[in-house]
């Protein structure tokens, strides 16, 4: 509990009064909301797991099953410690393992609200 408790604080520090952060990350608009699960394409994630990386690092693991178009996902945020560069990774969740896998990484931005 104190870890997601500090990073809240590492995530909202530089952003002033906002109650959320935004980021763009290729066509995935991914929110960051203070003391709440978080949304991707306006959609909030079915689960969420924050972990500190380093002092000022974050790493966020979430769900969304199912999204609005039917399909399930697996999303993880990193934002290395000391790092400007912050990424996620989108993965398609198979509904059978014969199925092949389909990941990507994209670069995000912080866009404003």
């Amino acid at each position: 509990m104190r870890s997601i408790i500090v990073l809240s604080g590492l995530l909202f520090a530089s952003a002033g009064n906002a109650q959320s952060v935004t980021l763009q990350c290729g066509n995935f608009r991914y929110e960051m909301i203070e003391n709440s699960m978080a949304k991707i394409n306006g959609e909030f994630v079915t689960s969420q797991k924050l972990s500190e990386i380093g002092r000022n690092g974050l790493k966020a693991e979430m769900t969304l099953m199912p999204a609005r178009d039917g399909n399930m996902y697996g999303f993880e945020y990193v934002h290395p410690d000391g790092s400007a560069k912050h990424w996620l990774n989108v993965e398609l969740i198979r509904t059978n393992m014969d199925q092949p896998r389909i990941i990507g990484s994209f670069d995000c931005r912080r866009i404003s609200n």
